[in-house]
């Protein structure tokens, strides 16, 4: 997921697969264009069966995972608190919703699939994806799976749209109707080590229209039965509490009593280490700041956590944009938690993704009383609760036994891993007078940064060890214990979206650095706050205007930049130009072949002009699946091939990059409008409330809209001076 994690009106719409170990066995089904995977090695061979077979399994309900927000708004004269309950109930109203923009689709009652789910059974796996196709419109079918040799055990299987592919050349004179319209919108299955049904691969983009009334007809939901709703769900990382309003008009949220009350008058029975860290004026500032935001944007949610006395312990908080661009770029989170970990003046934590541009954006902040499990957990599911329960696939954290814990305890299926240039600082400040030491640093680099197998790595490592007499170093012993976390050797198969460049350790998951200081007051913070969101989205609006009427400068001949040129932000071309620029400087050589699967040796000089310094990278390519890794995982690490990759893929004549390693989470083509999820056009006409909420929304797709060009722009003002008129002339009929 991975680089385009399946949720949402999300950017998941391409899902990456976790990429397969160098020890694997291929078993390709002939016909399948799409079906090819590659599979761990486990010493039995498997065998592929069937190819467009539709199964009739009874279909399952799935009740949403969502949680129901009560209210998020200002009520009278009351302000509104939300506090995250322990009871662990969960409301299953407002899942998801329904929206096919550009063919993206999603489920009102069944969330959207996303790489990560578990099922107990295939059974279980199939009627989830039937029923929610059911929803949207469109039917399944069975396009190829595959068993153990010698065996009728099922290991995996791939579910399609049923208007994937076209008629064959026997079918061509049929009089039945075409359907297929050649649909890539797919899930693959693959039983894991846990005997669990896990997706691991996902596609939502449909190129056709949905009919419910055909796809109720279709096969696979005609013997849905109904006996079976309710009895299975995805295990999705939704193990999140209810959110309950709280309101009153006199009592502060903070801890301080009446917010008209002297400030410092707190109960000496009050255990201050439980509670938030406030100054003077601070619970003024806090209210004030939710308060104003509320009225100027409706879909603003913020959450309360007090203690047992009523004081403030934690609070979170997300606008409707932040939570609009997860669902685009809500595959790799990271989580900052500099100023909390640093004791700075304000106990900040930050959630920060990266847009189409390789730009940090922000996904929500919180404000801890304390770094413990228990903080941590709360924030981690008051956040989760807000993106509907939809867990990222990738969080990247400090190095903290607590934020560990807290999310193996709300994000189970993520890959937790740690900043690499994080670990790297605090192991030069662990270190004594070895920081000092250039040959210490140049080994270290050497170690962590230039090996690309686990058995470099590992070896490399004892060598330092044993070099600088540090084997009793306990600390050094423990972050060994924890490579798997940091080390990019280990990290191979997870999806980082460029957020941490590992050739150099540096992370772009910085969101507040340089405006947040040790000093920084909070009335200090929240008055830069709203300015540094203003002038992030600012950027992100003139890049996409740039790269959208703007055509880079080609550096080669090569048709692969001339192909992502027209795709892809200016950004992220750049960076896969600089592997494309690389391409001539490479000798390619076949080491070993396997039917359609040819193991490829690029010879790579390490300095340009030194001949005797020569590296070697493996590259396996697929030609029936037109797939292909390298050993250096760039597509993995920053989201595009590397020039390893590319050029096995120009040795063998292709044309063009295959589609699956174009994600349209860095297309600038894509269109991506950051409104809140619509929801049910079902209003109670009776509550102006509903009123309110509904049209904003509406109004707010026609502004999101209108942004697009001056064309769009002119044609979204004439269109509400109209509705305006209308309304008027209702109003006067009313006088």
């Amino acid at each position: 997921m991975t680089g385009d994690p399946a949720f949402s009106t999300g950017d998941h719409h391409h899902a990456l697969s976790p990429s397969p170990p160098p020890n694997l066995l291929i078993t390709m089904e002939d016909g399948s264009q799409n079906s090819e995977q590659l599979f761990e090695d486990d010493g039995n061979e498997l065998e592929m069966e069937g190819n467009d077979i539709d199964i009739d399994s009874n279909s399952l309900d799935i009740e949403g995972n969502g949680l129901d927000i009560e209210s998020n708004g200002l009520q009278d004269d009351c302000d509104g608190m939300l506090e995250i309950d322990d009871n662990h109930e969960s409301n299953r109203d407002g899942a998801t919703t329904v929206s096919i923009e550009n063919g993206i689709s999603q489920g009102k009652n069944y969330p959207p699939p996303n790489v990560g789910m578990e099922f107990e059974s295939y059974d279980d796996a199939y009627n989830y994806y039937n029923c929610y196709a059911k929803e949207l419109g469109f039917a399944i079918r069975v396009k190829s799976s595959w068993t153990k040799r010698n065996s009728k055990e099922k290991r995996g299987a791939v579910l399609c749209c049923n208007c994937e592919g076209f008629k064959t050349i026997k079918e061509a004179n049929s009089r039945r109707k075409e359907t297929r319209t050649g649909c890539l919108a797919m899930i693959r299955l693959r039983l894991v080590e846990s005997n669990r049904w896990r997706v691991d691969e996902v596609k939502l983009e449909h190129n056709h229209l949905f009919d419910h009334e055909r796809a109720q007809n279709c096969k696979s939901h005609k013997k849905m039965d109904a006996v079976a709703k309710r009895k299975v769900e995805p295990t999705m990382d939704v193990e999140v509490r209810t959110i309950k309003l709280y309101r009153t008009s006199t009592a502060d949220p903070v801890g301080y009593g009446n917010l008209n009350s002297l400030e410092g008058e707190i109960s000496e029975t009050v255990d201050r280490s439980k509670r938030l860290k406030l100054n003077k004026g601070d619970s003024q500032v806090i209210y004030d700041f939710f308060s104003r935001i509320q009225l100027t944007s409706p879909n603003f949610v913020y959450l309360i956590d007090l203690n047992d006395e009523g004081c403030l312990r934690n609070v979170f908080w997300i606008d409707s944009r932040s939570r609009a661009a997860y669902g685009y770029f809500g595959d790799v989170v990271a989580v900052d938690t500099t100023c909390l970990s640093n004791k700075y003046e304000i106990p900040l934590v930050a959630f920060i993704g990266v847009n189409h541009h390789g730009q940090s954006i922000l996904l929500g902040c919180g404000l801890l009383a304390d770094d413990t499990f228990e903080s941590y957990v709360w924030l981690f599911r008051a956040w989760l609760s807000c993106m509907s329960g939809r867990s990222p696939q990738t969080i990247i954290t400090d190095h903290c036994r607590a934020m560990q814990s807290a999310i193996s305890e709300v994000f189970p299926r993520a890959h937790h891993r740690l900043h690499l240039s994080h670990v790297m600082q605090s192991l030069f400040e662990n270190l004594g007078e070895l920081q000092e030491s250039g040959v210490f640093q140049m080994i270290l680099n050497r170690t962590v940064y230039e090996t690309v197998k686990v058995d470099e790595f590992e070896m490399g490592w004892d060598d330092m060890i044993r070099r600088f007499g540090l084997a009793d170093h306990a600390w050094l012993c423990t972050l060994y214990e924890e490579r798997e976390r940091w080390a990019p050797v280990y990290q191979k198969d997870t999806f980082f979206a460029g957020m941490c460049t590992f050739e150099n350790g540096e992370c772009r998951s910085l969101f507040f650095d340089g405006f947040v200081h040790k000093q920084t007051s909070l009335k200090e913070f929240f008055g830069k706050y709203e300015l540094l969101v203003q002038e992030e989205r600012k950027i992100e609006a003139i890049n996409d205007l740039e790269s959208r009427d703007s055509s880079p400068l080609l550096k080669t001949r090569c048709f692969y930049e001339l192909q992502l040129s027209k795709l892809y932000t200016n950004e992220i071309f750049r960076r896969f130009q600089d592997e494309v620029v690389m391409m001539p400087c490479f000798s390619v050589a076949q080491v070993h072949a396997n039917g359609p699967v040819i193991t490829y040796m690029i010879k790579e000089h390490e300095t340009e002009g030194d001949r005797s310094n020569i590296k070697n990278f493996e590259v396996m390519h697929d030609k029936a699946g037109t797939e292909i890794r390298c050993i250096c995982s760039c597509f993995n690490f920053n989201g595009y091939l590397c020039r390893h990759c590319l050029c096995v893929l120009h040795y063998n004549g292709v044309e063009e990059i295959p589609f699956q390693y174009i994600l349209s989470r860095w297309r600038k083509d894509f269109k991506r409008l950051y409104i809140p999820e619509l929801g049910s056009n079902n209003i109670d006409i009776s509550n102006p409330v509903q009123w309110f909420d509904h049209l904003h929304r509406r109004a707010m797709q026609v502004v999101e809209e209108g942004m697009i060009s001056r064309d769009h722009y002119t044609v979204a003002w004439q269109a509400f001076k109209e509705s305006l008129n209308k309304v008027r002339l209702v109003a006067d009929k009313h006088v």
